[in-house]
């Protein structure tokens, strides 16, 4: 793997940001479509059945209607190899259900660490590691 691949992975990890940030499923839908492997292999606390890029964008549609002003914080990315990884600080306004649960009100922050895998410019794999703990403590869920 080049340094120019690094970039190049880098950069389309960026780019996933950027169209999250904007917090519009289609820009997001989109996005992932150009970015993601249709068979991408997704692996993080999220349960809904789904498998490829129609669960990766189920996440964002989840989330941006339970949590509209959703902002996800870049910390850290460091690219070796194939690998990209990216240390969040996730913020939110609990306004829609999420995971069964009507609307708090409530603010969330919480962090995650996302690993992508890419191959052949497409992200082919992603781990994520959320603190769904802390996500559910601040929603009165758990104390």
């Amino acid at each position: 793997m080049s340094i120019d691949e690094e970039t190049r992975n880098k950069a389309a990890a960026a780019r996933l940001h950027d169209a999250v940030a904007t917090r519009d499923l289609e820009i997001v839908s989109k996005t992932i479509d150009e970015l993601v492997a249709p068979d991408v292999l997704f692996h993080a606390p999220v349960p809904m059945g789904m498998t490829g890029v129609q669960a990766l964008k189920q996440v964002w549609t989840v989330l941006f209607r339970a949590f509209p002003d959703l902002y996800v914080t870049v910390e850290d990315v460091i690219a070796e190899g194939d690998r990209v990884v990216a240390r969040n600080t996730v913020t939110g306004t609990h306004r829609g259900e999420y995971r069964g649960m009507p609307p708090t009100g409530r603010s969330v922050t919480y962090g995650e660490i996302f690993i992508f895998r890419f191959e052949g410019g497409r992200i082919a794999e992603v781990w994520g590691v959320v603190d769904v703990f802390s996500q559910m403590r601040q929603l009165g869920v758990v104390s």
